[in-house]
């Protein structure tokens, strides 16, 4: 089978699919970033994985009940199947936290005074993306979640402005502005890949990072015992949440002149020997159950006992892809602010997602 590849960038990935599900014209099988799975899957664009699709690409029952849980709303039939399993830990650098003599935090408080104590000659206790607004949606989900907080009513509705997702977004934007404890030109930082780099050049002791940044890492030349993982900490007596179950699922556009074709080629993706031999150069979780079973290395147990235990998914509304985007590029302004030496308040944050929040009510009609 010959496939012709498509190269497309996280920040403009989003986009070239809306596109392409107004336009009609889209590839046979596309990779998507599994948050999207509901809102993609409300267009109607995209083939259902019923009893038949399922069976041609070697059955539902392969698959981890987490992972497959990411293709699509509760109790529809998905419209994308797991190709890699990510999900979110707290990367540190041993020797750096040794000699502050700090050890790996157990709770945000102690995350905090660490990375503060970590801050000096010219090198952060922590590196961020500030300037990704899906880095930043993924840390306004996360740290509200650890507040209890919701994003969306069970009937759909965004409740961005409430007191958990305010104070959330302001415990991590706080990284850089009460703590200081990451560089002002994070902010500038528009893709994940930047902070990895200060965090492997040993100019940041911490990062925040999907597990498959071990592979970024190790390449630009830090040895893998060099840094250990553990799970993000909430607050002292928050909610024991460190991520949701990301990663990269695989659709069918409904619209195909290939279904066979693409079929096959979401079968061979996702079958073992594909998913052996994708893991590791990606450093991405096993999605198949089998798979899970045979993981040896620690790093990736942590991940995946994060993934499995210590996971809640993003909104499972067709209005997610919404909230990333209003809520993460609102933080994008508000960490531009914070680096040009002004203060962005809780009032300042609530009401900007008031204002995000009224996009997302308006375009939902």
């Amino acid at each position: 089978m010959k496939v012709d590849l498509q190269v497309i960038g996280w920040n403009d990935l989003q986009t070239k699919i809306q596109t392409a599900v107004t336009s009609g014209q889209g590839p046979d099988v596309v990779n998507i970033g599994n948050t999207w799975a509901t809102s993609l899957q409300a267009t109607g664009a995209f083939q259902e994985f019923g009893d038949a699709e399922m069976k041609a690409i070697g059955g539902a029952d392969k698959f981890g009940k987490v992972a497959l849980s990411t293709g699509g709303a509760p109790g529809q039939t998905v419209t994308s199947v797991p190709l890699y399993g990510l999900a979110y830990g707290l990367f540190y650098n041993k020797q750096m936290l040794a000699d502050a003599g700090v050890e790996p935090p157990t709770n945000w408080e102690d995350l905090v005074s660490a990375a503060e104590k970590l801050t000096t000659d010219g090198k952060y206790g922590f590196s961020l993306a500030g300037g990704s607004y899906t880095e930043n949606a993924h840390f306004a989900f996360i740290n509200s979640a650890q507040n209890g907080g919701e994003w969306f009513d069970k009937d759909g509705k965004p409740t961005f402005t409430s007191k958990e997702n305010v104070e959330g977004i302001k415990r991590y934007l706080d990284l850089m502005q009460d703590s200081k404890a990451a560089n002002p030109s994070n902010a500038q930082y528009d893709n994940a890949n930047q902070s990895v780099a200060d965090f492997a050049n040993k100019k940041a002791a911490m990062i925040l990072n999907q597990n498959n940044a071990n592979t970024t890492i190790e390449s630009l030349g830090m040895k893998s015992d060099e840094f250990g993982v553990v799970p993000l900490p909430a607050p002292t007596g928050g909610e024991d949440i460190a991520s949701f179950p990301a990663g990269i699922n695989l659709s069918i556009f409904k619209n195909t002149d290939n279904k066979d074709g693409a079929l096959k080629f979401v079968k061979y993706m996702t079958s073992m020997d594909t998913q052996t031999t994708l893991d590791k150069p990606y450093s991405a979780l096993p999605v198949l159950a089998e798979a899970a079973d045979s993981v040896s290395d620690e790093q990736t147990k942590t991940f995946l006992d994060i993934y499995n235990n210590k996971a809640k998914p993003l909104p499972l509304v067709p209005a997610e892809d919404q909230f990333e985007s209003t809520v993460g590029k609102a933080m994008n302004e508000m960490f531009a602010k914070i680096a040009t030496g002004s203060t962005v308040s809780e009032k300042d944050i609530k009401d900007a997602l008031q204002t995000a929040q009224d996009q997302v009510s308006q375009a939902a009609g």
